[in-house]
């Protein structure tokens, strides 16, 4: 071990293992500032992972309004309960059929939380996790942050599944819902935080307009997610073979 070649190798041991390279960040970096750079990863096939810490909104810089604050929500530059819905990053990343997408609440399904992390560290390309983050900006006591994860998920606010590219391969869906049909009304989800009952304070009528258009998105057929697993059937060409993509 003392030999010239023995101290070369241990300079060069770090080199040898197999890195695991995790970008982490916010909902105000992955979907508004840092989009950019986020997309050229997404698009680059690198092994790269990357984890949204989805609050919904600018947590660390005072509580404005980002790209993923819901349609309904107030916030800062958003008083009157954001006008437009979410940004689906998720979605913008499945068009690219390479990446591999997660959405997950680990209050609601802690399994599939641990699989989605599994499967994206296997997953040799560019993989992307976008996790439910309860936060002080919505108004609740934090006590209560995986009780109302799992009431997103149950009520269809925030669907979770898994996009896995190595089943395009395969001949298999690559598209996996992991949750059931919505159960609770998003009303009841949207009452227990503070962001939104402002607005119902404030101006009974626009809030109801927002409990409305909030209920038709999160009810199937109309979610888009069901939409596409329904109807969506398409054929890509994907170095030089043509892959048949279906959500059925």
């Amino acid at each position: 071990m003392d030999s010239a070649e023995a101290r070369r190798l241990d300079v060069l041991a770090d080199y040898l293992v197999k890195k695991s390279v995790w970008l982490v960040g916010g909902d105000g970096w992955a979907y508004d500032i840092g989009y950019g750079g986020l997309d050229h990863v997404l698009a680059s096939r690198r092994n790269v992972n990357i984890l949204v810490l989805d609050t919904e909104v600018y947590s660390n810089t005072g509580g404005q309004a980002s790209k993923a604050t819901p349609l309904g929500a107030a916030a800062k530059f958003a008083a009157g309960g954001k006008p437009i819905g979410k940004k689906d990053l998720g979605l913008l990343a499945n068009m690219y059929g390479h990446v591999y997408v997660a959405r997950v609440a680990f209050g609601a399904k802690m399994v599939q939380t641990a699989q989605a992390f599994v499967e994206a560290e296997s997953y040799d390309g560019p993989s992307l996790i976008i996790a439910y983050s309860h936060c002080i900006a919505h108004g609740y006591d934090m006590a209560n942050g995986a009780a109302q994860q799992k009431l997103a998920v149950e009520s269809g606010v925030w669907p979770l599944y898994r996009f896995d590219p190595r089943r395009l391969v395969k001949g298999e869906a690559p598209l996996n819902l992991d949750y059931g049909p919505p159960k609770p009304k998003v009303a009841e989800y949207m009452r227990n935080e503070s962001r939104f009952r402002m607005i119902e304070r404030a101006d009974p009528a626009r809030f109801k307009h927002f409990i409305e258009e909030s209920q038709a998105a999160a009810d199937p057929p109309l979610c888009g997610l069901s939409t596409t697993r329904a109807n969506h059937s398409a054929v890509r060409r994907q170095e030089g073979r043509t892959i048949k993509r279906k959500w059925r």
